[in-house]
């Protein structure tokens, strides 16, 4: 077995700037096409980026979620639609991660992603639930050895391109909407018919299309825990973390261009305070801001990661779900301010400060899992939970 050695994070910014510098160099392009950025998953690839959450002993590098966050952080300064794929493809690896290492054939599984750099794509949304994830009307079909499946999956991240999918259903035809397991198809193993063109205003390279899959495996796929603890202790942490990593990079970027808008603006006029520069400092307070969110929230998942009942508790949800709601919602000001700043420049495609593409991204970010949806539920837990009134927790 050729098992990796864990290199440091300053090995992994390193490895994630030079993939940055080429989603970058294709990034208008992708979107103005609305096509999968193939050229920075091929980086992707090369810089072996797609296993480093798979553990050393696995053959991958034992990535913590903050070295990952950072790379989505630099990667959304660069092509939010590369850096939304690699978030959701390290979102579904970390349900392998810490559900599936004590399960042989998803150990093997996660040697081949690291080994091949495997693509892993998502399919938890379903025609009819109305967006409810944790909700399906499908349901696995075992027989012996084997499982089928047959999804109106109306969105399937990035579902052309993947290697793998990791798709949810009710556990069994008798089961309860809300019992769900999670099962791994690989490429070959399902068909996927389109039924909805991903034709989006932002995040318009996830070519996140709906299809109605169809698909057969070994039973050995399913993942061996309920797809509610997977959900609960894993999956809610991981996406609501690594898209806010995505979104506070498209802030960070917006900003920078705002902060080159205001520098040349200075040059031209020597010893006066320039147009937009009292703005550059609030949205730049704006900005700490998100990243003292990002970084809460992380450091809260770190330290209750080993720990299954604060994980699935109340006040664990509450904290991820704060998390995603001030980091999507904040985003769009931040954006809106540099707009501000940079004025008609910003507002035009093609110049140096153009920002129509990190807005109209960064709208997708209160619709990934509804937030009202989001506060509906954190609502519901505030009625039986107490909140934490000191300041270092």
């Amino acid at each position: 077995m050729n098992l990796s050695i864990k290199l440091p994070a300053s090995d992994f910014k390193t490895r994630a700037a030079r993939v940055a510098a080429v989603a970058a160099e294709f990034a208008d392009r992708v979107d103005a096409d609305g096509r999968f950025p193939q050229e920075a998953l091929d980086a992707m690839k090369a810089e072996r980026l797609l296993g480093i959450q798979v553990p050393v002993k696995l053959g991958g590098e034992g990535a913590t979620f903050s070295e990952i966050a950072e790379i989505c952080t630099t990667l959304g300064q660069a092509c939010a639609s590369s850096a939304m794929i690699f978030a959701m493809h390290h979102i579904k690896c970390s349900s392998l991660v810490e559900h599936g290492a004590d399960d042989a054939w998803h150990s093997a599984f996660m040697q081949r992603i690291a080994a091949q750099q495997l693509l892993l794509g998502s399919a938890t949304t379903e025609g009819g639930i109305g967006g409810n994830l944790r909700n399906s009307i499908c349901a696995i079909e075992v027989d012996g050895d084997t499982c089928r499946l047959e999804k109106d999956a109306t969105v399937i991240s990035y579902g052309e391109q993947a290697d793998a999918i990791l798709i949810t259903s009710r556990a069994h035809k008798d089961a309860a909407p809300s019992d769900q397991v999670m099962t791994v198809f690989l490429k070959g193993q399902y068909s996927l018919q389109k039924t909805h063109d991903w034709d989006t205003l932002g995040m318009r390279g996830t070519r996140s299309d709906g299809f109605l899959f169809k698909g057969e495996a070994p039973a050995v796929q399913i993942l061996p825990k309920p797809f509610a603890e997977i959900a609960a202790q894993s999956m809610l942490a991981a996406s609501h973390l690594l898209w806010s990593g995505v979104w506070y990079g498209i802030a960070v970027d917006a900003v920078a261009r705002a902060q080159a808008f205001v520098r040349a603006a200075a040059r031209k006029s020597p010893g006066t305070q320039p147009p937009g520069a009292l703005r550059l400092a609030e949205v730049s307070s704006l900005l700490q801001v998100v990243r003292s969110n990002v970084i809460a929230g992380l450091k809260t998942y770190e330290e209750a990661k080993h720990d299954a009942d604060r994980l699935s508790s109340f006040g664990f949800s509450v904290a991820m779900n704060n998390v995603k709601i001030a980091s999507s919602e904040m985003i769009l000001t931040i954006i809106n301010h540099a707009m501000l700043i940079c004025g008609i420049m910003g507002y035009k495609n093609g110049t140096p400060y153009s920002l129509g593409r990190h807005l109209r991204d960064a709208h997708s970010a209160q619709l990934m899992i509804s937030n009202d949806r989001i506060l509906g539920n954190t609502s519901n837990m505030l009625l039986v939970h107490k909140l934490d009134t000191s300041l270092l927790g």
